[in-house]
């Protein structure tokens, strides 16, 4: 997999800016990318070095519409931290 197919966007959130503070980043990633190939793609992508990687698993939640129940999709969140003293712009979009 490519880095760009690894990493599909940052989680923007209070929690993940408090956390930036602590220089640990979120991202919403493949469902299928191990914390290897996402260390190796943040490094690819942004230039920094990353320290470790933590990752869960989220099923998606049920969702009604009238009669009709579904799932929303489920994902895969990373937690990535980097070396003191580097950083991430992360561009949020309105």
């Amino acid at each position: 997999m490519r880095p760009e197919q690894i990493i599909i966007r940052p989680i923007i959130t209070e929690k993940a800016d408090r956390l930036r503070e602590l220089n640990c980043y979120q991202f919403i990633v493949a469902k299928k990318a191990n914390k290897d190939m996402i260390k190796e793609a943040v490094e690819k992508l942004f230039g920094v070095n990353v320290i470790k990687v933590h990752t869960a698993n989220f099923r998606g939640k049920l969702r009604r519409l009238g009669r009709s129940e579904g799932y929303r999709p489920g994902y895969k969140k990373a937690s990535v931290w980097l070396k003191p003293g580097q950083k991430i712009e992360i561009v949020e979009g309105v």
